[in-house]
């Protein structure tokens, strides 16, 4: 699946922001398996990006494709099922379930369209050192920990295309780490590109291409 993104702005933004900008104003061809990191201070749209891209919000000028097919012009039914079954994301405020165990959260995602078996979260729990929370409740959890629950989720279904926004605010650098290295070995299974938004570049993140936004 390849990603296109054309002429795009935020319709809050004003036009001069294009002239610093490697994002905002340009023409710009994803394919998949491409690692793109994008260096994004404060204030200058990265989860406005990311909820573009997923098709969560639609206040901009330009044009984001999809193979080829304008997202605007994707009918309700046709989105739900895009990002089912080819794009997948960590939000920056994470979206779970406060009442909802931690195994209830990541199952959400997989009921949608399995990727993994049920076994799978265990596994990835364990590895991401939240094996233990699997039966609290969401609320309960740290915030690092309900990062890395966001994480766990993102994987359970298939994807071309995994979004990131900042994924690792409220992590240190080694769970951060492991975090990294599980998100890479299952989009290597699914030959996907990774757009990863956050303040500054990480160096265990092996992008192909880096944009200034």
């Amino acid at each position: 699946m390849q990603l296109a993104i054309r002429n795009l702005l935020p319709t809050y933004f004003d036009q001069s922001v294009t002239q610093t900008s490697e994002i905002w104003g340009k023409e710009l061809l994803f394919d998949k398996g491409e690692m793109i990191k994008i260096v994004a201070p404060s204030g200058s749209g990265k989860s406005s990006l990311m909820n573009f891209l997923y098709g969560m919000r639609n206040e901009y000028n330009g044009a984001i494709s999809y193979s080829d097919k304008n997202i605007r012009q994707f009918s309700l039914e046709e989105l739900a099922a895009h990002r089912k079954d080819h794009v997948s994301i960590v939000f920056q405020d994470l979206r779970l379930f406060s009442e909802q165990t931690v195994r209830e959260n990541i199952e959400i995602k997989r009921q949608l369209n399995p990727y993994h078996t049920g076994e799978k979260i265990t596994e990835m729990a364990n590895r991401l050192g939240i094996g233990s929370k699997l039966s609290s409740r969401c609320s309960t959890c740290s915030y690092g920990e309900q990062q890395r629950i966001a994480i766990i989720r993102s994987l359970m279904q298939p994807f071309d295309i995994l979004l990131l926004d900042e994924p690792f605010s409220h992590l240190d650098e080694k769970n951060s780490q492991k975090a990294m290295e599980l998100m890479l070995e299952e989009a290597n299974k699914r030959k996907a590109t990774i757009i990863f938004a956050d303040l500054e570049r990480i160096d265990y993140f092996p992008f192909t291409r880096l944009y200034h936004l």
